[in-house]
């Protein structure tokens, strides 16, 4: 996208330097007008550069990540990852009753070394965007069903189960144009950077599209 924007205004600006050098080869009586005429067309130019650069930065606000089947895309099914891709993913209804209100983050993990710096991460951005989404934090000591429930349901690449386990769900249209849950998952240690991305995607992705949701 960037790549189009640059051409653009390097279009605009390679006229603009054409049409002062034709004023300059004009006679000296006809150079004044030229100056006029190029500074108002200088003055033209930088309010469209001005109209596209504003343009990316709108665009640059939304959504990120598309839905797909790739590792960082949304997922309606298993992804490519998966030991299962291409299956249909059941989600459960305590996860579909509060995606009727906002996306969802779901954290799945135990009181170990290994998950502290992603449980970190996720309450950090939790709290930042408190409110904005529905936050489900569940420990894996088996305490809870729904973590084996998540962990089953959610693990991005299918077999053995790992936690510290991060979800996102959100909802945008699949191949057929018909909006839906989507999901992303990462059992890794992945660090507030990736936590914010995928929330903010997530956001987004909601805003536009929750309105025609049919649960």
């Amino acid at each position: 996208m960037y790549g189009s924007i640059d051409h653009k205004v390097e279009r605009l600006i390679s006229n603009n330097v054409d049409a002062i050098g034709i004023g300059n080869e004009c006679g000296k009586e006809h150079q004044a007008t030229w100056r006029v005429y190029s500074m108002d067309k200088i003055k033209k130019i930088s309010s469209l550069i001005a109209i596209i650069l504003l343009a990316s930065g709108i665009n640059a606000m939304g959504a990120e990540s598309s839905v797909g089947s790739g590792n960082d895309d949304w997922w309606t099914a298993y992804p490519d990852q998966s030991s299962g891709a291409g299956g249909d993913v059941n989600h459960p209804s305590w996860v579909l009753d509060a995606l009727k209100a906002k996306p969802v983050l779901i954290y799945v993990h135990k009181s170990c070394s290994y998950c502290t710096p992603q449980t970190e991460a996720v309450q950090n951005i939790t709290g930042e965007f408190n409110g904005q989404i529905t936050y489900f934090e569940i420990g894996a000591d088996g305490s809870d069903a729904r973590s084996e429930e998540a962990l089953q349901i959610y693990d991005p690449d299918g077999g053995t189960m790992y936690v510290p386990l991060t979800v996102l769900l959100t909802l945008a249209p699949n191949s057929e144009g018909k909006v839906v849950p989507v999901w992303h998952s990462t059992d890794k240690v992945t660090g507030d950077d990736w936590v914010k991305k995928y929330v903010e995607d997530a956001l987004s992705h909601y805003d536009e599209n929750s309105a025609n949701w049919n649960p």
